[in-house]
């Protein structure tokens, strides 16, 4: 899964659970701007402020380490 995949299934679950982005980033302790930019897939997020986002919205995010 890719940024922007990540990207639209946070709007999507946000929309789904009826959260504004102001809402949403005051939850998640991150600026309305980073929120926009995770939601866009663009730049390069800090790894906590996603997990964050998704925390606030009640989704995980699993890492699998390949050798």
């Amino acid at each position: 899964m890719d940024t922007k995949q990540i990207g639209q299934q946070i709007r999507q679950r946000r929309k789904s659970l009826n959260v504004s982005q102001p809402t949403l980033a005051a939850l998640s302790g991150i600026s309305v701007n980073t929120l926009v930019s995770i939601e866009r897939g663009e730049g390069n997020p800090r790894l906590d402020s996603v997990m964050s986002v998704l925390d606030s919205i009640g989704l995980q995010f699993i890492i699998t380490l390949k050798d």
